[in-house]
């Protein structure tokens, strides 16, 4: 009887273990996701908010640009049909 409770027990473990790993995977893929899709805005933005605590003036129209492309592309209607040209251009 302690054997059989024992295992069900390292299965309960185990499958809680996986879950856990599928979730940190999801997350993942949704950061690589966001950050391939606003990764230049952000680094911009980035950029601009160190320059302006170390005392400088930001140059902001690269970020304002990346930030509008960015927009467009979450906008664009991408399909698996145009999906060479989308990922080639960024835009439809």
């Amino acid at each position: 009887m302690n054997r059989f409770i024992s295992k069900a027990k390292n299965r309960q473990n185990g499958q809680g273990m996986t879950e856990y790993i599928i979730i940190v995977a999801l997350i993942a893929i949704a950061a690589i996701g966001v950050y391939s899709q606003f990764g230049k805005a952000i680094r911009g933005q980035m950029s601009g908010m160190t320059q302006e605590l170390g005392g400088e003036s930001a140059d902001m129209t690269e970020v304002n640009k990346a930030v509008k492309g960015a927009k467009t592309n979450a906008k664009a209607n991408n399909k698996l049909d145009n999906y060479n040209q989308t990922a080639t251009t960024g835009t439809q």
